[in-house]
C-alpha cells in the first residue's frame, strides 16, 4: 500500500501554468527534477517524514512565500505549521543568528548568558498580566512542555497529598509525541502504541457546537461532564491540574469562553492548576499574544513553542515561582540555546514593535466575511468556519453530523498547491489557513481567492 502511494506521488502530472505577483507555478507538480530527491528521501526516511505532506520542495522561504528550485512559488498559509508567525527569514530574525554566529557562541549547555536572560525577562512581560507570571523555563520541543507541565501539577499535587496526580485534559485535543503528551492527548488511535495508559490521566469530552448537548451553555457542558467523570470514582480533591489547547487545531475551533471560566472556578475551588497548551495557538496568531486571553482567565501553567523563534528550535514553559522552583532537575542540554535564545528575543521583539498581534486581529473581520461567502457559495460542502485572527479553519461536511470530508479536504490542498497556494493536509476534512502574520493584504486575499477556486474545481462534475 505505501510503495503505491509513493509511486503515485512520484509522478510528476502536468498543471496550468500560474504566473501572478504573489504565485508562479511553471512545471509539473512535482517538477520532473524533483524526483531524485524525492526517491532519496524514500528510501532513507520514514514514508511519513516525506509523504504525509504533497510533495513540494522547499529551497527558499522568504515572508509569506515559499519557492522551489525550479521556479515554482507559493504563497504560504501554513507559517510551517504555525512556526513563522513574523515571516520567513525575517531580517531581524536572521541578524540575531548570524551575530550569534559571528559572535562563536553557539551553544553554552546551562551555563549563564546574556541572551538567555533577556529571553526570560521578555517572556514574562510577553506573558499575560492576569496570570502573575513570574519565570521561563527553557526547553526546545512543544512536547517537552507538556510533559513539563505534568510533572509540575504532580510535584505540586503531591506535595499537597499523596493521591493528588489526576490530569484531565479533552478528546481529540493534541498535546505531542512523546509518551506523557500523548497520553493526555486525546486521540485514541494514536496512543495505541503506549499499551498500558496512566491510569491517573482523564479525558473530558470536547463541547462540540453540533453534539447533542450543543444547546447547552458552556458552563453547563462542563459541570454535567465533570460531574461524569467523577461519578466513575474520582476523588475532586484527587485532581492536580487540566491541560487544555484554547481552540482545536484541525478545526481551529475554540472552547466557548463560559466553558473555560467554568474550568478556572472549579481549579480555583479544588486547588488545581489550569495549563494552557499555547504550543500552536500563541505568539499573536489569534490577534491576542496568547489565545487564552480570548476567555478572559489565568493560567497556572503556559506551554509555548513554534511561534517562539521564527523556525528554530525552541520552547518554553512559563509560571510563578512557586510552581516551577521545585525541582533541581528542571534543566536540559539545550536549554537556552543561544542561537535559538537569540532568534527568540528577535522574534519577540519583533511582534511587538511591528504590532503583529494587532494587524491579526484587524485582519479578522475580511477574513470571516471572505470565508462566510465562500461557505454560502457552497452550503452543501461547507458546514463550519472557525477562526480568530489569522487563524481559520473551513470544516468539509461528510456523511453524518460531526463528520467530515476527509478525501475532499485532500483533493483541494491538492488543487490549492497546484495553483500556488500551500495548505497543510490535515487528514481529517478541514482546509486550515495560518499564513504568517506579516502577510501582504493582497497576498492573504489572492489566497482565499485560490481556496474558492480550487474546491469549485474539484466540486464540478468532471472532478468527481
Amino acid at each position: 500500500m505505501a510503495e503505491e502511494f509513493v509511486a503515485k506521488r512520484l509522478t510528476p502530472i502536468a498543471v496550468p501554468k500560474v504566473e501572478t505577483k504573489n504565485r508562479r507555478i511553471v512545471t509539473p507538480q512535482p517538477p520532473p527534477q524533483a524526483i531524485p530527491l524525492l526517491e532519496e528521501l524514500s528510501r532513507y526516511e520514514p514514508v511519513s517524514m516525506t509523504w504525509d505532506q504533497l510533495p513540494v520542495v522547499w529551497d527558499k522561504a522568504e515572508g509569506h512565500t515559499v519557492s522551489d528550485a525550479w521556479g515554482n512559488r507559493w504563497i504560504d498559509f501554513t507559517s510551517g505549521i504555525f512556526v513563522t508567525n513574523t515571516g520567513h527569514a525575517h531580517p531581524r530574525v536572521l541578524a540575531a543568528m548570524r551575530g550569534m554566529i559571528d559572535g562563536k557562541l553557539v551553544h553554552s549547555y546551562y551555563f549563564p548568558t546574556a541572551v538567555r536572560a533577556k529571553l526570560t525577562r521578555l517572556l514574562v512581560e510577553a506573558a499575560p498580566k492576569i496570570s502573575g507570571i513570574e519565570k521561563a523555563f527553557l526547553l526546545t520541543t512543544g512536547s517537552e512542555t507538556t510533559e513539563c507541565a505534568l510533572k509540575l501539577c504532580r510535584l505540586r499535587g503531591r506535595k499537597r497529598s499523596p493521591t493528588k496526580l489526576k490530569m484531565v485534559a479533552w478528546t481529540n485535543s493534541f498535546h505531542g509525541k512523546t509518551m506523557g503528551s500523548q497520553t493526555m492527548a486525546g486521540r485514541a488511535g494514536a496512543k495505541a502504541w503506549i499499551g498500558s495508559l496512566d491510569p491517573n490521566i482523564h479525558h473530558l469530552p470536547f463541547p462540540y457546537p453540533w453534539d447533542a448537548d450543543g444547546k447547552l451553555s458552556g458552563a453547563e457542558r462542563f459541570e454535567k461532564d465533570m460531574k461524569a467523570l467523577l461519578a466513575t470514582g474520582i476523588d475532586a480533591q484527587d485532581v492536580a491540574g487540566f491541560l487544555m489547547e484554547p481552540y482545536q487545531g484541525w478545526a481551529a475551533l475554540f472552547y466557548p469562553k463560559d466553558y473555560v471560566q467554568a474550568v478556572r472556578a472549579w481549579a480555583d475551588k479544588h486547588d488545581a492548576l489550569v495549563c494552557f497548551d499555547e504550543v500552536q495557538s500563541g505568539f499573536g496568531r489569534t490577534g491576542k499574544m496568547f489565545a487564552h486571553e480570548h476567555f478572559g482567565v489565568k493560567g497556572d501553567i503556559i506551554c509555548c513553542g513554534k511561534g517562539i523563534s521564527s523556525g528554530v528550535p525552541l520552547s518554553a514553559v512559563l509560571s510563578r515561582s512557586e510552581i516551577l522552583d521545585v525541582d533541581p532537575s528542571l534543566n536540559s542540554t539545550h536549554s537556552g540555546n543561544p542561537l535559538c535564545a537569540a532568534a527568540g528575543v528577535a522574534t519577540l521583539e519583533v511582534l511587538k514593535d511591528e504590532g503583529l498581534a494587532e494587524r491579526a486581529a484587524a485582519l479578522e473581520p475580511k477574513v470571516r466575511e471572505r470565508l462566510l461567502a465562500i461557505q454560502k457559495r457552497f452550503p452543501n460542502v461547507v458546514g463550519h468556519v472557525f477562526g480568530h485572527g489569522l487563524l481559520w479553519g473551513l470544516l468539509l461536511k461528510g456523511a453524518k453530523t460531526g463528520e467530515f470530508d476527509v478525501a475532499l479536504g485532500d483533493r483541494v490542498t491538492e488543487a490549492a498547491i497546484n495553483k500556488g497556494l500551500l495548505l497543510i493536509r490535515t487528514g481529517v476534512g478541514s482546509i486550515k489557513l495560518g499564513p504568517p502574520l506579516t502577510i501582504a493584504e493582497d497576498a492573504l486575499f489572492e489566497g482565499i481567492d485560490v481556496i474558492e477556486e480550487a474546491l469549485a474545481e474539484c466540486l464540478a462534475p468532471a472532478a468527481r
